[in-house]
């Protein structure tokens, strides 16, 4: 299996899984770079995962299907394009032989799903792979839309969970604005600089920053850190909370400090 991050828009990703002759695509956006795609490798769709509903991951998806027929695969708890097979945690979405386990993953919209795929299903050497949509996020997590702190530090938490050397395929290049959040939250992080470096080497190269690891994120994302030390005290110091502040009120002034970040 290859997987090929298919530009559109301003900064999306659409991720698309090909074995040469079939494809799998997740949250397209925009119907014509994965019909590119599909025309210049001489693939056929198979099929479509959907993670949340917002336009800019499912705007390509009725015209994707009426062309090609693919099987569409979406959040039970959400509305979109129909016909779509309802997902929710611990079901299972098939195609080429890959079996996605799903987690419910809200915080960023209410129904927001993401997709897993263990360690040696496309090939026996290959890490996990991680569709996570815009919950989490290079250096950052989603704004929280619909859901609550609460909720998205819960889903945070479960994807947090998964292998050091899952690949995290996150929808949108944000990664170096989240990393400027990152450095403020925690400016002494030296791998957080590193990291930083690298993937300003890459931007200035014109290539992605993902998929990046979740091993990296765990070491760089101050919203998988949010009970570090670390965090906890810049935390504190910028919003003036309590020193017996919740977990989750921590993180709810944590997205606070990000949403208004300059």
């Amino acid at each position: 299996m290859t997987l090929v991050p298919l530009p559109a828009f301003a900064d999306n990703y659409i991720w698309m899984l090909h074995d040469g002759s079939h494809a799998i695509v997740v949250d397209p956006g925009d119907a014509q770079p994965v019909f590119d795609a599909l025309a210049r490798d001489k693939l056929r769709l198979a099929a479509i995962l959907v993670t949340h509903h917002h336009p800019d991951h499912t705007g390509g998806v009725a015209a994707l299907h009426a062309a090609t027929g693919a099987k569409v695969w979406g959040p039970a708890r959400e509305r979109i394009p129909e016909p779509f097979a309802p997902l929710a945690q611990g079901d299972i979405a098939e195609a080429l032989g890959l079996r996605f386990e799903v987690i419910d993953v809200p915080g960023h919209t209410a129904g927001h799903i993401a997709y897993f795929l263990p360690a040696g299903q496309a090939s026996r050497d290959d890490a996990p792979l991680l569709f996570c949509g815009d919950t989490l996020f290079s250096g950052g997590c989603g704004r929280l839309f619909e859901g609550t702190p609460s909720q998205m530090l819960a889903s945070l938490d479960a994807l947090a969970a998964l292998p050091g050397d899952t690949r995290v395929c996150c929808a949108h290049e944000y990664t170096l604005s989240n990393l400027r959040f990152a450095q403020a939250v925690e400016p002494a992080n030296a791998e957080l600089t590193h990291y930083n470096a690298r993937c300003e080497s890459l931007r200035a190269k014109g290539q992605p920053t993902l998929p990046s690891q979740l091993a990296v994120e765990r070491q760089v994302n101050p919203f998988l850190r949010s009970r570090e030390a670390t965090v906890l005290r810049a935390v504190r110091a910028h919003a003036e909370l309590a020193a017996d502040a919740a977990e989750a009120d921590v993180f709810a002034a944590l997205r606070q400090w990000k949403n208004d970040f300059r």
